[in-house]
């Protein structure tokens, strides 16, 4: 029978996380859209605010594009980390069958979040991204070209390091 210590506990943790962490990446490639293009769509279109965003507004610096509902238990987990990577870096987040602009304001206001929002009620970007799973998350760079794409809970770190590895 093994006798368990502090040093091999700890080494099973690490060996578990680290499975855990493989598994969770290989996962999440399989379920990452299968997009039309590797090029951003045109991107106009209103926000919540009533600001409107050109194609002009997203093609400056690297952009996440961020599909989320007000409904999605993970995107609630992961939206502080959207909100982080927001002041640093460019993010235009679409929320999916979440209500009026009205209700993804509120929503917004009560989680303290700020970043650019599109009301995706109708499902047009969902449908032009290929997006069946939230939350979902894309990285363009400066010239709309597609660098990474996740599916699932995305860390701050995470999302900081793909960023920092984009042009």
């Amino acid at each position: 029978m093994k006798s368990w210590n502090i040093k091999k506990i700890f080494k099973e943790a690490i060996v578990m996380m680290l499975a855990v962490f493989v598994a969770g990446n290989v996962i999440s490639f399989l379920r990452k859209p299968s997009l039309p293009s590797d090029r951003l769509p045109n991107m106009q279109s209103r926000l919540i605010d009533g600001s409107v965003l050109s194609q002009d507004d997203v093609l400056k610096k690297p952009l996440i594009v961020h599909f989320w509902g007000t409904w999605c238990p993970t995107c609630k987990l992961e939206a502080s980390n959207i909100q982080a990577v927001s002041k640093k870096y460019q993010v235009l987040s679409i929320a999916v069958n979440s209500g009026s602009d009205e209700q993804i304001k509120q929503y917004m206001n009560e989680k303290d979040l700020n970043f650019k929002v599109i009301n995706d009620n109708e499902g047009k970007w969902k449908a032009a991204f290929s997006v069946e799973v939230f939350p979902t998350t894309f990285i363009y760079d400066s010239k709309g070209k597609l660098q990474f794409a996740e599916v699932g809970y995305t860390t701050t770190a995470g999302l900081l390091a793909r960023m920092m590895a984009v042009k």
